[in-house]
């Protein structure tokens, strides 16, 4: 069996789909993907971070606006803050560095202050999508690098749970707000994490016009895949997949204090018109 079908076979299930000729290296380490959340105190290198930052600064960005920032987190207090913010994740604590993901409109602000021009346009959704969309396109970057180099990520959306706390932290200035964190360190080998199933692409392709039915089949292979990966992982999940997910978005008591968030961006300084 080819490397490729093996990494098909873990991702979709054995035998899902056969591998296609089209293949290479940097689809083999993107299909290594997983979420690791036990890390070694081995510091993460000032040139380890930069080859990363280099990395998701070649990522693609709107209009060549580069409308994000990260904060590299290493100072141990800090981390233990922003573990809390994002309700009390330990490894948000304990990996060695936190790169907390902004989308960052307080920088073109600025440049056209300087330039005598006005930036009435940064008050609208779309800049802040902008932002962040660049935030989020560099941060993959980062985590392919970062993986590329023995270091293992997770993200943390947990940020978004007091977005205030985070930018009093790290000093955010008005138009700036952490969209994200995430943990970068080397991982530990006796915690190692596991690769998790994704749906069959029948349920996330669509050829040339959508369809919620066809999605139907799929998503039940996706119940039966992710309930075997679940009794694997001796995780106490109570229903399928489907039912896991509709938990997940109940109400407004199921968002960890992110159904606050459009207020505290007006608080940050983002109109939203």
């Amino acid at each position: 069996m080819s490397d490729a079908q093996t990494r098909l076979n873990i991702r979709y299930g054995i035998n899902a789909m056969p591998a296609p000729h089209s293949w290479s290296p940097v689809i083999d380490s993107l299909l290594d993907h997983c979420s690791v959340r036990s890390f070694l105190p081995d510091p993460v290198s000032d040139d380890q971070l930069t080859a990363i930052i280099a990395a998701a600064q070649s990522a693609a960005s709107s209009s060549n606006l580069q409308a994000w920032s990260v904060v590299a987190v290493r100072d141990p207090v800090k981390r233990a803050a922003l573990a809390e913010y994002a309700g009390g994740q330990a490894h948000v604590r304990d990996a060695p560095l936190q790169l907390v993901w902004l989308a960052d409109l307080a920088r073109l602000e600025k440049l056209a202050a300087e330039n005598e021009r006005p930036s009435a346009a940064l008050d609208y959704f779309e800049m802040f999508l902008v932002g962040v969309i660049d935030a989020a396109l560099a941060a993959q970057n980062a985590v392919t690098a970062a993986e590329s180099i023995g270091l293992g990520t997770v993200y943390i959306g947990g940020m978004r749970n007091k977005p205030e706390s985070v930018a009093t932290l790290l000093e955010l200035p008005q138009k700036v707000v952490a969209v994200f964190g995430m943990c970068v360190g080397t991982p530990d080998p006796a915690k190692p994490a596991s690769i998790k199933p994704r749906p069959p692409q029948s349920v996330v392709v669509h050829h040339d016009r959508y369809s919620l039915a066809a999605q139907d089949a799929g998503i039940e292979a996706y119940n039966s895949a992710m309930a075997a990966f679940y009794d694997e992982q001796k995780m106490n999940v109570h229903g399928t997949w489907a039912v896991h997910s509709a938990k997940r978005i109940a109400g407004p008591e199921t968002l960890s204090g992110r159904d606050t968030l459009v207020d505290a961006l007006h608080k940050r300084g983002f109109a939203l018109k």
